[in-house]
């Protein structure tokens, strides 16, 4: 048992536990030994580029797919075995739901909640309540913009009130209004005291909404904890970005107060214990170009520059 189990079951019971889980295809290793536990009530986040594993690992343990090797407890019932007593207490939104483009929002709902016979479903006036669709009920999901169409996909995951909620990429290709309405909803999922475990490649989100994350990639988490913990693990520093398609990395690591440098596509970071020295020899080194300042950020490392620190390279790649 790590600590960190410890202290989750310390404070409240494990929602889901996942040991040494792994997929493969042929001779690719999507998923290769992945642990990790979630407490009830949780927002858990899995962060990493596309083809990391993070859907594959959420995948198997929702039941769709079958691991390799591993074991996988939901709510203390075990995958497979349980795979019937585990699907009536989960909810899962896939980064695409079919939505039966003719139907309106009440209808949707409605076809979705006689998915469950003999169980009982929340009211589709609470749903559309939940996610804000009011204005929208008789509205046909085709007519939906693209962020209404994500908030109708989360409440087709409550309907049938479930304990622990599964989110594949929920802000997938939103535009940043649209992004935190889902967010909002997301965040009053947890109110209603649900567990819920997304995935994501948007930092922003994952720190925004997640009491932990695990870093993931090429189907193994290479870092897992708090976002606040990790970026305090890997900064202690504050991060200067630079618009410079032809950056002397080699030049800036000799600046004052710099401790590390990044480089990738047109941006180059410098990571430094001491802002003043190293803006002032910027700014008024002779051989410093002005062209080289266009672009300046100035900000607190976030969980995007750990990644890019311990994978080297962006999330986004």
């Amino acid at each position: 048992m790590t600590e960190e189990y410890n202290a989750l079951m310390a404070n409240g019971t494990i929602a889901i536990d996942a040991a040494d889980l792994r997929k493969h295809y042929g001779s690719t290793k999507a998923v290769d030994g992945i642990s990790f536990q979630v407490a009830e009530g949780e927002i858990f986040g899995m962060l990493g580029p596309n083809g990391a594993g993070k859907s594959t690992t959420i995948e198997m343990i929702e039941g769709l797919r079958n691991p390799d090797a591993g074991v996988i407890s939901v709510l203390g019932l075990k995958q497979p075995h349980d795979r019937t007593a585990i699907k009536k207490r989960i909810g899962i939104q896939l980064q695409t739901t079919a939505l039966y483009p003719n139907h309106t929002v009440v209808e949707v709902i409605d076809l979705f909640r006689s998915f469950y016979p003999g169980q009982t479903t929340l009211p589709t006036d609470e749903l559309i309540e939940l996610v804000d669709l009011r204005e929208k009920r008789t509205t046909r999901s085709k007519d939906l913009s693209g962020g209404q169409r994500q908030r109708l996909s989360l409440a087709l995951a409550l309907v049938n009130d479930p304990d622990v909620i599964f989110l594949d990429e929920p802000t997938s290709a939103l535009d940043p209004q649209a992004r935190r309405q889902v967010w909002d909803v997301i965040k009053e999922m947890q109110k209603n005291g649900k567990t819920l475990l997304l995935t994501t490649h948007y930092m922003e989100e994952a720190q925004l909404l997640c009491e932990r994350v695990a870093i993931v990639d090429h189907g193994q988490i290479i870092e897992m904890g708090s976002p606040n913990d990790l970026i305090h693990r890997y900064f202690q520093d504050i991060a200067i970005e630079l618009e410079n398609g032809h950056a002397d990395v080699a030049a800036y690591r000799k600046l004052p107060g710099v401790v590390n440098v990044t480089s990738e596509e047109n941006k180059v970071t410098i990571y430094t214990n001491d802002v003043p020295q190293t803006m002032a020899s910027l700014i008024n080194d002779g051989s410093t170009s002005k062209s080289v300042l266009r672009g300046l950020n100035v900000h607190s490392a976030t969980l995007e520059d750990v990644f890019l620190k311990i994978t080297g390279r962006a999330l986004r790649d």
